[in-house]
Protein backbone atom coordinates (compact mmCIF):
# COMPACT_ATOMS: atom_id res chain seq x y z
CA UNK A 1 0.00 0.00 0.00
CA UNK A 2 1.43 3.34 -1.06
CA UNK A 3 1.69 5.90 1.71
CA UNK A 4 1.79 9.66 1.26
CA UNK A 5 3.86 12.11 3.24
CA UNK A 6 2.91 15.73 3.87
CA UNK A 7 5.48 16.72 1.23
CA UNK A 8 3.43 14.93 -1.46
CA UNK A 9 0.54 17.31 -0.83
CA UNK A 10 2.57 20.49 -0.97
CA UNK A 11 3.13 22.54 -4.11
CA UNK A 12 5.09 25.65 -5.05
CA UNK A 13 3.61 29.02 -5.96
CA UNK A 14 5.65 30.06 -8.99
CA UNK A 15 3.33 32.06 -11.24
CA UNK A 16 5.79 33.76 -13.59
CA UNK A 17 5.04 34.18 -17.29
CA UNK A 18 6.18 31.42 -19.65
CA UNK A 19 8.73 33.77 -21.32
CA UNK A 20 9.89 35.49 -18.14
CA UNK A 21 13.65 35.04 -18.63
CA UNK A 22 13.62 35.98 -22.31
CA UNK A 23 11.53 39.08 -21.64
CA UNK A 24 13.92 40.08 -18.84
CA UNK A 25 16.95 39.91 -21.16
CA UNK A 26 15.25 41.90 -23.92
CA UNK A 27 14.09 44.56 -21.47
CA UNK A 28 17.64 45.13 -20.18
CA UNK A 29 18.89 45.52 -23.77
CA UNK A 30 16.23 48.11 -24.54
CA UNK A 31 17.07 49.95 -21.28
CA UNK A 32 20.62 50.47 -22.57
CA UNK A 33 19.49 51.69 -26.00
CA UNK A 34 16.87 54.01 -24.55
CA UNK A 35 19.16 55.55 -21.92
CA UNK A 36 21.85 56.35 -24.51
CA UNK A 37 19.37 58.01 -26.87
CA UNK A 38 17.70 59.88 -24.01
CA UNK A 39 20.96 61.63 -23.11
CA UNK A 40 21.60 62.54 -26.76
CA UNK A 41 18.12 64.00 -27.29
CA UNK A 42 17.97 66.06 -24.10
CA UNK A 43 21.49 67.42 -24.61
CA UNK A 44 20.95 68.08 -28.32
CA UNK A 45 17.54 69.68 -27.81
CA UNK A 46 18.95 71.97 -25.12
CA UNK A 47 21.98 72.98 -27.20
CA UNK A 48 20.01 73.53 -30.43
CA UNK A 49 16.93 75.08 -28.83
CA UNK A 50 14.30 72.50 -29.80
CA UNK A 51 11.55 72.04 -27.20
CA UNK A 52 10.04 69.19 -29.22
CA UNK A 53 13.39 67.39 -29.09
CA UNK A 54 13.78 68.08 -25.36
CA UNK A 55 10.22 66.85 -24.80
CA UNK A 56 10.99 63.72 -26.77
CA UNK A 57 14.19 63.23 -24.75
CA UNK A 58 12.40 63.60 -21.42
CA UNK A 59 9.64 61.36 -22.76
CA UNK A 60 12.40 58.85 -23.49
CA UNK A 61 13.80 59.35 -19.97
CA UNK A 62 10.48 58.25 -18.52
CA UNK A 63 10.72 55.16 -20.69
CA UNK A 64 14.29 54.52 -19.51
CA UNK A 65 13.10 54.76 -15.90
CA UNK A 66 10.01 52.65 -16.54
CA UNK A 67 12.00 50.04 -18.47
CA UNK A 68 14.58 49.88 -15.67
CA UNK A 69 11.78 49.32 -13.16
CA UNK A 70 10.38 46.61 -15.45
CA UNK A 71 13.76 44.88 -15.75
CA UNK A 72 14.35 45.03 -11.98
CA UNK A 73 10.86 43.65 -11.39
CA UNK A 74 11.62 40.68 -13.67
CA UNK A 75 14.85 40.06 -11.72
CA UNK A 76 13.25 40.36 -8.28
CA UNK A 77 10.29 38.16 -9.25
CA UNK A 78 12.66 35.47 -10.56
CA UNK A 79 15.00 35.55 -7.55
CA UNK A 80 12.15 35.38 -5.00
CA UNK A 81 9.79 33.08 -6.91
CA UNK A 82 10.18 30.33 -4.28
CA UNK A 83 10.13 32.65 -1.25
CA UNK A 84 7.36 31.42 1.07
CA UNK A 85 6.83 34.97 2.38
CA UNK A 86 5.00 35.74 -0.86
CA UNK A 87 1.74 33.86 -0.27
CA UNK A 88 0.81 33.61 -3.95
CA UNK A 89 4.26 34.04 -5.44
CA UNK A 90 5.84 37.04 -7.18
CA UNK A 91 3.79 37.03 -10.38
CA UNK A 92 2.33 40.48 -9.65
CA UNK A 93 5.68 42.28 -9.48
CA UNK A 94 5.24 43.25 -13.13
CA UNK A 95 1.93 44.96 -12.34
CA UNK A 96 3.55 46.94 -9.54
CA UNK A 97 6.36 47.99 -11.90
CA UNK A 98 3.84 49.01 -14.58
CA UNK A 99 1.87 51.12 -12.10
CA UNK A 100 5.07 52.82 -10.87
CA UNK A 101 6.11 53.70 -14.42
CA UNK A 102 2.64 55.08 -15.09
CA UNK A 103 3.03 57.44 -12.13
CA UNK A 104 6.38 58.63 -13.51
CA UNK A 105 4.80 59.24 -16.92
CA UNK A 106 2.01 61.33 -15.42
CA UNK A 107 4.41 63.66 -13.58
CA UNK A 108 6.65 64.16 -16.61
CA UNK A 109 3.63 64.83 -18.84
CA UNK A 110 2.72 67.78 -16.60
CA UNK A 111 6.30 69.12 -16.66
CA UNK A 112 6.64 68.86 -20.46
CA UNK A 113 3.24 70.49 -21.00
CA UNK A 114 4.16 73.37 -18.68
CA UNK A 115 7.54 73.99 -20.32
CA UNK A 116 6.05 73.81 -23.82
CA UNK A 117 3.32 76.32 -22.91
CA UNK A 118 6.01 78.77 -21.74
CA UNK A 119 7.90 78.31 -25.03
CA UNK A 120 4.75 79.21 -26.98
CA UNK A 121 4.83 82.70 -25.43
CA UNK A 122 8.59 83.01 -25.18
CA UNK A 123 10.05 81.29 -28.29
CA UNK A 124 13.77 80.54 -28.56
CA UNK A 125 16.04 80.12 -31.59
CA UNK A 126 16.18 76.57 -32.95
CA UNK A 127 19.05 74.95 -34.89
CA UNK A 128 16.78 72.86 -37.09
CA UNK A 129 19.32 70.83 -39.07
CA UNK A 130 21.22 69.51 -36.05
CA UNK A 131 18.01 68.85 -34.12
CA UNK A 132 16.58 66.91 -37.08
CA UNK A 133 19.60 64.59 -37.17
CA UNK A 134 19.23 63.76 -33.47
CA UNK A 135 15.47 63.28 -33.81
CA UNK A 136 16.00 60.92 -36.76
CA UNK A 137 18.46 58.78 -34.80
CA UNK A 138 16.02 58.77 -31.89
CA UNK A 139 13.24 57.46 -34.12
CA UNK A 140 15.51 54.66 -35.38
CA UNK A 141 16.36 53.63 -31.81
CA UNK A 142 12.64 53.68 -30.87
CA UNK A 143 11.69 51.46 -33.80
CA UNK A 144 14.56 49.06 -33.07
CA UNK A 145 13.53 48.81 -29.43
CA UNK A 146 9.89 48.19 -30.41
CA UNK A 147 11.03 45.40 -32.74
CA UNK A 148 13.05 43.78 -29.92
CA UNK A 149 10.01 43.70 -27.63
CA UNK A 150 7.35 43.04 -30.25
CA UNK A 151 7.19 39.30 -30.78
CA UNK A 152 6.79 38.57 -27.09
CA UNK A 153 4.43 41.32 -25.96
CA UNK A 154 1.27 39.27 -26.52
CA UNK A 155 2.66 36.52 -24.26
CA UNK A 156 0.51 33.77 -25.74
CA UNK A 157 -0.88 31.06 -23.51
CA UNK A 158 1.42 28.18 -22.74
CA UNK A 159 0.95 25.04 -20.73
CA UNK A 160 2.90 25.76 -17.58
CA UNK A 161 4.82 23.23 -15.48
CA UNK A 162 3.71 24.88 -12.22
CA UNK A 163 -0.02 24.33 -12.73
CA UNK A 164 -1.76 22.60 -9.86
CA UNK A 165 -4.75 20.33 -9.53
CA UNK A 166 -7.74 21.90 -11.16
CA UNK A 167 -5.85 23.38 -14.11
CA UNK A 168 -6.91 22.22 -17.56
CA UNK A 169 -6.74 23.85 -20.91
CA UNK A 170 -9.41 25.73 -22.79
CA UNK A 171 -9.07 29.41 -23.67
CA UNK A 172 -11.72 31.83 -22.45
CA UNK A 173 -10.10 34.99 -23.79
CA UNK A 174 -6.33 35.51 -23.72
CA UNK A 175 -6.00 38.91 -22.06
CA UNK A 176 -5.19 37.40 -18.65
CA UNK A 177 -2.16 35.69 -20.26
CA UNK A 178 -0.53 39.00 -21.21
CA UNK A 179 2.67 40.00 -19.48
CA UNK A 180 1.65 43.53 -18.51
CA UNK A 181 5.22 44.38 -17.59
CA UNK A 182 6.47 43.62 -21.12
CA UNK A 183 3.32 45.09 -22.65
CA UNK A 184 3.99 48.36 -20.81
CA UNK A 185 7.60 48.36 -22.04
CA UNK A 186 6.51 47.68 -25.63
CA UNK A 187 3.95 50.46 -25.74
CA UNK A 188 6.35 52.84 -24.01
CA UNK A 189 8.83 52.60 -26.89
CA UNK A 190 6.05 52.56 -29.48
CA UNK A 191 4.56 55.76 -28.04
CA UNK A 192 8.04 57.28 -27.99
CA UNK A 193 8.47 56.44 -31.66
CA UNK A 194 5.25 58.31 -32.43
CA UNK A 195 6.46 61.29 -30.38
CA UNK A 196 9.70 61.25 -32.39
CA UNK A 197 7.69 61.42 -35.62
CA UNK A 198 5.82 64.44 -34.25
CA UNK A 199 9.09 66.11 -33.26
CA UNK A 200 10.52 65.57 -36.76
CA UNK A 201 7.34 66.98 -38.33
CA UNK A 202 7.56 70.08 -36.12
CA UNK A 203 11.23 70.63 -36.94
CA UNK A 204 10.58 70.26 -40.67
CA UNK A 205 7.72 72.76 -40.46
CA UNK A 206 10.00 75.23 -38.71
CA UNK A 207 12.91 74.56 -41.07
CA UNK A 208 11.00 75.07 -44.33
CA UNK A 209 8.00 77.23 -43.38
CA UNK A 210 9.35 79.14 -40.37
CA UNK A 211 6.47 77.81 -38.24
CA UNK A 212 8.47 77.99 -35.02
CA UNK A 213 5.26 77.73 -32.99
CA UNK A 214 4.91 74.14 -34.19
CA UNK A 215 7.81 73.01 -31.99
CA UNK A 216 6.30 73.87 -28.57
CA UNK A 217 2.84 72.94 -29.88
CA UNK A 218 4.10 69.43 -30.61
CA UNK A 219 5.64 69.40 -27.12
CA UNK A 220 2.13 69.91 -25.73
CA UNK A 221 0.74 67.16 -27.99
CA UNK A 222 3.50 64.84 -26.74
CA UNK A 223 2.62 65.70 -23.13
CA UNK A 224 -1.04 64.84 -23.78
CA UNK A 225 -0.01 61.52 -25.35
CA UNK A 226 2.15 60.65 -22.34
CA UNK A 227 -0.70 61.54 -19.97
CA UNK A 228 -3.15 59.40 -21.96
CA UNK A 229 -0.81 56.41 -21.89
CA UNK A 230 -0.11 56.81 -18.17
CA UNK A 231 -3.83 56.77 -17.33
CA UNK A 232 -4.39 53.63 -19.43
CA UNK A 233 -1.42 51.90 -17.80
CA UNK A 234 -2.62 52.83 -14.31
CA UNK A 235 -6.04 51.36 -15.03
CA UNK A 236 -4.72 48.10 -16.46
CA UNK A 237 -2.08 47.42 -13.80
CA UNK A 238 -4.19 48.82 -10.95
CA UNK A 239 -7.02 46.45 -11.81
CA UNK A 240 -4.70 43.47 -11.33
CA UNK A 241 -3.23 44.88 -8.11
CA UNK A 242 -6.78 45.28 -6.74
CA UNK A 243 -7.67 41.69 -7.73
CA UNK A 244 -10.37 42.67 -10.21
CA UNK A 245 -11.96 39.59 -11.83
CA UNK A 246 -9.69 39.05 -14.88
CA UNK A 247 -12.25 37.33 -17.13
CA UNK A 248 -16.01 37.70 -16.64
CA UNK A 249 -16.74 34.93 -19.15
CA UNK A 250 -14.47 32.52 -17.30
CA UNK A 251 -16.20 33.40 -14.00
CA UNK A 252 -19.58 32.68 -15.59
CA UNK A 253 -18.38 29.35 -16.97
CA UNK A 254 -17.01 28.32 -13.56
CA UNK A 255 -20.36 29.13 -11.94
CA UNK A 256 -22.23 27.17 -14.62
CA UNK A 257 -20.05 24.09 -14.12
CA UNK A 258 -20.16 24.08 -10.34
CA UNK A 259 -23.87 24.83 -9.93
CA UNK A 260 -25.28 21.46 -11.01
CA UNK A 261 -28.35 19.92 -9.37
CA UNK A 262 -28.64 21.18 -5.79
CA UNK A 263 -25.06 22.48 -5.70
CA UNK A 264 -24.80 26.27 -5.36
CA UNK A 265 -21.87 28.67 -5.20
CA UNK A 266 -21.97 30.67 -1.98
CA UNK A 267 -18.69 32.47 -2.69
CA UNK A 268 -16.37 32.81 -5.69
CA UNK A 269 -12.99 34.54 -5.82
CA UNK A 270 -11.16 34.79 -9.14
CA UNK A 271 -7.99 36.86 -9.56
CA UNK A 272 -4.79 37.05 -11.56
CA UNK A 273 -1.67 35.57 -9.95
CA UNK A 274 0.68 36.41 -12.81
CA UNK A 275 0.85 36.28 -16.62
CA UNK A 276 -1.21 33.25 -17.70
CA UNK A 277 -2.07 32.25 -14.13
CA UNK A 278 -5.41 32.66 -12.36
CA UNK A 279 -6.28 31.80 -8.77
CA UNK A 280 -9.69 30.44 -7.80
CA UNK A 281 -11.33 30.00 -4.40
CA UNK A 282 -14.88 28.63 -4.46
CA UNK A 283 -17.31 27.84 -1.66
CA UNK A 284 -19.95 25.28 -2.64
CA UNK A 285 -23.15 24.64 -0.63
CA UNK A 286 -25.11 21.45 -1.35
CA UNK A 287 -27.86 19.16 -0.09
CA UNK A 288 -25.62 16.18 -0.83
CA UNK A 289 -22.04 17.48 -0.84
CA UNK A 290 -19.27 15.61 -2.65
CA UNK A 291 -15.53 15.66 -2.05
CA UNK A 292 -13.71 18.83 -3.22
CA UNK A 293 -11.90 16.82 -5.91
CA UNK A 294 -15.26 16.05 -7.56
CA UNK A 295 -15.93 19.78 -7.98
CA UNK A 296 -12.41 20.41 -9.24
CA UNK A 297 -12.96 17.73 -11.87
CA UNK A 298 -15.91 19.71 -13.21
CA UNK A 299 -13.50 22.50 -14.14
CA UNK A 300 -11.66 20.24 -16.62
CA UNK A 301 -10.91 22.12 -19.84
CA UNK A 302 -10.67 25.60 -18.33
CA UNK A 303 -7.31 27.13 -19.13
CA UNK A 304 -5.10 29.05 -16.73
CA UNK A 305 -6.51 27.97 -13.36
CA UNK A 306 -3.14 27.55 -11.65
CA UNK A 307 -4.26 27.51 -8.00
CA UNK A 308 -7.70 26.07 -7.21
CA UNK A 309 -9.21 25.82 -3.72
CA UNK A 310 -12.73 24.41 -3.21
CA UNK A 311 -14.49 24.25 0.12
CA UNK A 312 -17.76 22.33 0.48
CA UNK A 313 -20.60 22.84 3.00
CA UNK A 314 -23.63 20.66 3.67
CA UNK A 315 -26.94 22.52 3.82
CA UNK A 316 -29.96 20.19 3.84
CA UNK A 317 -32.96 21.41 1.83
Amino acid sequence: MHTHSLKDWRHDHVFLGADHSRNERRTWLVVGLTAAMMVAEIAGGTIFGSMALVADGWHMSTHAAALTIAALAYRFARKHAHNAQFTFGTGKLGELAAFASAMILAVVAVLIGYESAIRLWQPVAISFDQALVIAGVGLAVNLGSAWLLHDGHDDHAHDHPHAHEGEHHHDHGHHHHQDHNLRAAYFHVLADALTSVLAIAALLAGRFYQWTWMDPAVGIVGALMIAHWSIGLMRASGAVLLDVVPDARLAGEIRRRLEIGDDRLADLHLWRLGPGHIGLIASVVSDAPQAPDAYKARLAGLHGLSHVTVEVHACRH
